[in-house]
């Protein structure tokens, strides 16, 4: 992918390296906000087995075990000019190039395809841990988007993890999963995470809250193949053995393959994401039509 001619985004905040793991302000226990790192990853798993963003459970763990909101990060100026100057490595030069991307190219297709502008959403860059508007950020989330501050979390160690333990390893890859966090603010944009929010407190069991998930994120994966479609289109940027990287990425992050990974066997009514072939599938309707029509799975008979 040549990713090096994108524009970079100016909605980068570069937060590695304040120190303590934890973005500048330490974690008490061990943990975030006062919690201690046990009990992180068991609302990690939490999350992961509900469908519920870990960000939200964890803000609001610590809501309970502080008395009232998270505490608001106070940040002087001399920090907050640092973040936002853009990151020199190739990591981060990469995140906000990809952003940029998916700046320029959803401020054009979300207006001539739904009438909606596109309101572009920032990223944040952390290592270890961080403080997000959704509560604690850790690096164990993997990268997420919280609706509450309208910002991308990402730990860029993420993608030498995806090649370590997925053996997924490429630019296209990585590429997509941003593409797909950006793709939940799109479908922020839209109005619809809210709704679907609504529809998984209001759910008779955890199976159909289960299921309002799955088709939020293979929204998401259709909504990055949309990107990529209308990115190529116009950038030229793809190159061979791109799209394969984005489906060996979506195959090793089915939850199929990780739940038989982990525990030898898969609960299909426990899926919070897709199964691989589905988000393989999702990514490619999008890719193919470029069209966010396309990706209404919560109207399609077939997840």
């Amino acid at each position: 992918m040549r990713w090096e001619d994108f524009r970079s985004s100016d909605n980068v905040e570069d937060r590695r390296g304040e120190g303590g793991g934890g973005g500048g302000f330490g974690f008490p226990g061990g943990g975030a906000g006062g919690l201690g790192i046990g009990t992180i990853v068991i609302l990690c798993i939490i999350g992961w087995v509900t469908g519920i963003n870990p960000a939200v459970l964890i803000g609001g763990a610590e809501q309970m075990s502080g008395g009232g909101r998270p505490r608001q990060e106070q940040v002087d100026p001399q920090t907050q000019a640092q973040r936002k100057t853009k990151p020199t490595d190739e990591s981060g030069r990469f995140a906000a190039a990809i952003l940029g991307n998916t700046e320029d190219v959803w401020k054009e297709v979300l207006p001539n395809q739904t009438g909606r502008q596109y309101r572009p959403t920032a990223m944040v860059l952390y290592t270890g841990g961080t403080r997000s508007g959704c509560g604690s950020a850790q690096a164990a989330m993997g990268p997420f988007y919280c609706p509450i501050d309208k910002k991308v979390y990402l730990d860029t160690s993420f993608f030498k993890e995806m090649e370590q333990k997925f053996g997924v390893k490429g630019d296209f890859a990585y590429a997509y999963v941003i593409a797909h966090e950006v793709g939940h603010h799109v479908q922020d944009e839209l109005g619809i995470l809210g709704k679907v929010q609504g529809r998984q407190q209001n759910a008779s069991t955890k199976t159909e809250a289960n299921q309002l998930s799955v088709r939020t994120e293979l929204m998401a994966d259709c909504l990055a193949g949309v990107w990529a479609k209308n990115s190529n289109d116009k950038y030229n940027a793809l190159e061979q053995g791109d799209i394969e990287e984005a489906m060996q990425a979506a195959s090793a992050i089915g939850d199929d393959k990780l739940q038989k990974q982990s525990q030898g066997y898969a609960v299909p009514d426990s899926f919070t994401h897709g199964s691989s072939e589905q988000r393989m599938r999702w990514f490619m309707t999008g890719y193919r039509s470029g069209q966010t029509k396309s990706c209404d799975t919560f109207r399609a008979a077939r997840n």
